[in-house]
């Protein structure tokens, strides 16, 4: 029970890699409110934990106070805020249109603004922990994905700096880079030909040092997620975490 009464919101926790953390923090003793545009089953843990959901536009601000003031009432304040939600389109840059763009910075980066300015509020009188999805597209890009990659990187730039902001309260702020499989890769394979494929399968087996493919969330992600939220990561703030098998390396 690492995380025995840990009170956790988690946005984008009710499918995916969301929901795979939203299941290690309950088993652990958590207890979470799930953010989501889509609703999830009450959970239940042996240990004591639970979660409940409810939805959330996270790209809204009055959509975004009043799910974490309802999940403040829950959970009787807040300990940790693991900001998962996001959408990855595909499209290559010159095809981008204008409002293709601003979708995007609207979840992924004015999403990443309003949950931690929510959770901060929440926080600044204890300290705690606030956890951010980024990607390794926000460090090296990803070609066919520009308004992903630059939206990503702003969640970095954001990260970092709020760390510093933060930190003299007891906030820590870290952003993690995972590389997972999920139901959205599956849907990208889905979309491949058989060629493509094989393509695809062969590039990753020389990219990923542990497995030759992509992690899986419950096994993978979700030890590392425990590990951030609890209180052994105290002294961690400010850090880009690769949850990758080794595909990216920075020094």
């Amino acid at each position: 029970m690492q995380l025995a009464g840990k009170r956790i919101i988690v946005t984008g926790g009710a499918r995916g890699i969301g929901a795979a953390v939203v299941k290690a923090f309950v088993e652990e003793g958590a207890y979470v409110v799930s953010l989501d545009l889509g609703e999830a089953a009450l959970m239940t843990g042996d240990g004591g934990g639970w979660a409940h959901t409810r939805v959330c536009d996270i790209a809204d601000s009055q959509s975004v106070d009043a799910a974490f003031a309802w999940a403040n009432e829950r959970l009787n304040g807040l300990d940790v805020l693991v900001h998962a939600a996001g959408i990855a389109p595909n499209a290559s840059a010159d095809s981008i249109t204008l409002d293709e763009w601003e979708k995007v910075f609207a979840v992924n980066t004015r999403g990443t603004f309003l949950t931690n300015r929510a959770a901060y509020e929440l926080l600044k009188g204890s300290g705690g922990r606030i956890i951010n999805f980024a990607s390794a597209a926000g460090v090296i890009g990803q070609p066919g994905k520009a308004h992903y990659a630059a939206s990503k990187g702003a969640v970095l730039a954001w990260t970092r700096t709020v760390a510093r902001e933060w930190g003299p309260l007891g906030i820590t702020v870290n952003a993690i880079a995972p590389a997972m499989w999920t139901p959205m890769y599956e849907a990208t394979r889905a979309s491949m030909s058989a060629e493509q494929l094989q393509q695809h399968d062969a590039y990753m087996a020389g990219q990923v040092p542990i497995g030759g493919q992509l992690g899986e969330p419950a096994r993978d992600l979700a030890p590392v997620l425990v590990f951030l939220a609890g209180d052994g990561s105290r002294f961690v703030t400010g850090q880009t975490l690769m949850i990758d098998g080794g595909m990216l390396m920075l020094s």
